[in-house]
């Protein structure tokens, strides 16, 4: 099983929690937006930092992001 991480584009605000959480997976962009440190468009997340991609989900206060599993 998979598990990807989901960035709704239309709530984010670029506060920056979720790069500061998930380091393996994002960067920020010239205006603190996340972006895939891979280049992947799904955003895989690696075993060892879902624990920390639930807490940026968690803790995200404009709710724009959520974790898929397939």
């Amino acid at each position: 099983m998979n598990t990807r991480l989901l960035i709704d584009w239309t709530r984010c605000e670029a506060r920056g929690l979720c790069i500061e959480l998930v380091p393996e997976v994002l960067t920020a962009d010239d205006w603190g937006y996340p972006l895939s440190r891979h280049g992947d468009v799904t955003l895989p997340i690696p075993a060892p930092a879902i624990r920390y991609a639930e807490e940026a989900v968690r803790e995200c206060p404009r709710l724009a992001l959520r974790l898929i599993e397939d």
